[in-house]
């Protein structure tokens, strides 16, 4: 008896890299980023229905591997990502990632796609998502501290979400910089390429840090940062690595994803374990203050967290339907007999075998 031919349910969607980008242009980079921003915003309303977990790391000297799970009791997601800042040096991406959505009530998975771009449009989105509740009201310039691979998304994310259009950019590597202006150019914004970070900072209401250092490295020091200012801290977060002196935390009004994540890999975790902060589920709902003053300092110490994956999987999924921007993948073994996996195995043999033999004969 021949093998069967695989059902429906052995099929999974496959969004390549190819077709990431074929879905985003289809739709158009700033309304996604405000679609993203909308579900990270709707899935923060319900975050008490989440499996909420810090992600699974795997540190080394080179960099770290992490999964990042979550479910909301229909749905479960998760992440693979790695951060390697040394890749640059050898021409290869910080970071990369793919992701997984799957159906609680069977188990079986229904998506696989490329994350490493959708990474960088879901960072950017939930960035500018948080800055719309914590920014000063009017706000129309960021310094963008930091000008690699999510510099060009946080701008583009800023404007469409905030109306931010004033940049003033600074980099260690004026190539960053000039990578930047040269993506954004044509695109309405106002940049400006500065000498120091703390010639960046000036005049601007938005303070970005996306860098992708490992170590302690001070970005910011108290005497650069003015009252009134959001402080958006987003860089490469990890056990180990700061941005931003702990004075400027001592000032702030501090809002973070997951607050047991963000003690163990955040700007917080130079700080007493009690250090007091705001999870942004809590302003989002209505639960708590975000900015109350126009002098305050809101900080917002974003790790990223599974629940944003988990909305961007979402979207995808979502708006997949009716285009041909995905593959079918036969990833799932999906006998006729769910308890003969091993007779389906042996007629895929045989049929095999005998394709075989009728090719000799030809």
């Amino acid at each position: 008896m021949p093998a069967p031919k695989p059902s429906e349910l052995a099929f999974i969607r496959f969004v390549s890299v190819e077709n990431m980008m074929r879905l985003v242009h289809s739709i158009g980079v700033e309304t996604v980023l405000k679609d993203l921003a909308r579900y990270i915003e709707d899935d923060f309303r319900r975050w008490d229905l989440f499996d909420k977990t810090p992600r699974v790391a795997a540190h080394s000297e080179d960099g770290v591997i992490e999964l990042m799970p979550t479910s909301d009791g229909v749905s479960y997601g998760f992440k693979y990502v790695n951060g390697h800042p040394k890749n640059t040096k050898s021409g290869l991406q910080t970071v990369t990632a793919f992701g997984l959505l799957a159906r609680v009530d069977t188990g079986y998975p229904e998506l696989l796609t490329e994350m490493t771009l959708l990474t960088a449009l879901r960072t950017a989105a939930t960035s500018a998502m948080v800055a719309r509740h914590l920014a000063p009201k009017g706000a129309t310039t960021m310094a963008m501290i930091g000008n690699g691979a999510q510099s060009e998304f946080q701008a583009l994310a800023m404007r469409a979400i905030c109306g931010i259009d004033r940049l003033r950019l600074y980099d260690i590597d004026p190539a960053a910089t000039a990578k930047l202006v040269r993506n954004l150019s044509g695109l309405g914004f106002d940049p400006t390429a500065c000498k120091t970070a703390q010639e960046a900072i000036e005049g601007a209401q938005v303070i970005t840090t996306c860098t992708a250092d490992k170590q302690y490295a001070t970005i910011l020091t108290d005497n650069m940062v003015g009252s009134g200012v959001h402080i958006n801290a987003i860089g490469g977060d990890c056990p180990g690595k700061t941005e931003l002196h702990g004075d400027i935390l001592r000032r702030s009004d501090v809002f973070v994803e997951y607050t047991p994540q963000t003690r163990v890999e955040g700007e917080i975790q130079q700080m007493p374990a009690d250090f007091p902060v705001t999870e942004m589920w809590q302003v989002i709902a209505g639960a708590a203050p975000g900015r109350t003053s126009d002098r305050q300092i809101t900080l917002f110490d974003g790790v990223g967290f599974a629940i944003e994956d988990f909305s961007a999987l979402r979207y995808v999924r979502d708006r997949l339907e009716g285009t041909g921007f995905f593959q079918s993948l036969d990833i799932i073994a999906d006998p006729d007999d769910p308890r003969d996996l091993f007779g389906m195995l042996t007629r895929a043999g045989a049929s095999s075998a005998g394709m075989q033999r009728e090719g000799a004969m030809l």
